[in-house]
């Protein structure tokens, strides 16, 4: 399966904020709401539900309210396509290497 170039790229631009990281760590351990993300983080709630929308349009996080408390989940799923780009780049380079370890046999044995 090729993941499409943006879904990855929405998957590296959610990944690639250090706030989100520490949200998805925290989720990580289980369900919480958006209030108690954002206390340790010294953040507004408003900023996290912003980065909490880009968490959940990358696919990483799943958020459900009911009445006034909006809870947060990883949606492990979401990593799916993140595991696959790194299988497809780990397999190409590994390729890669191999065949780079044997032209430099070629020359070692050429001397």
């Amino acid at each position: 399966m090729t993941v499409s170039s943006p879904q990855i790229d929405r998957l590296f631009h959610a990944l690639g904020d250090p706030t989100r990281r520490t949200i998805l760590d925290r989720l990580s351990r289980g369900p919480a709401s958006v209030s108690q993300l954002a206390e340790p983080l010294g953040i507004t709630i408003t900023a996290v539900a912003q980065h909490l929308q880009i968490l959940e349009e990358s696919g990483l996080v799943r958020t459900e309210k009911v009445g006034r408390v909006r809870t947060c989940r990883i949606e492990p799923t979401g990593f799916d396509a993140l595991e696959q780009w790194i299988r497809d780049h780990r397999s190409l380079w590994e390729l890669r290497l191999d065949r780079l370890a044997e032209v430099l046999a070629e020359c070692e044995d050429g001397q």
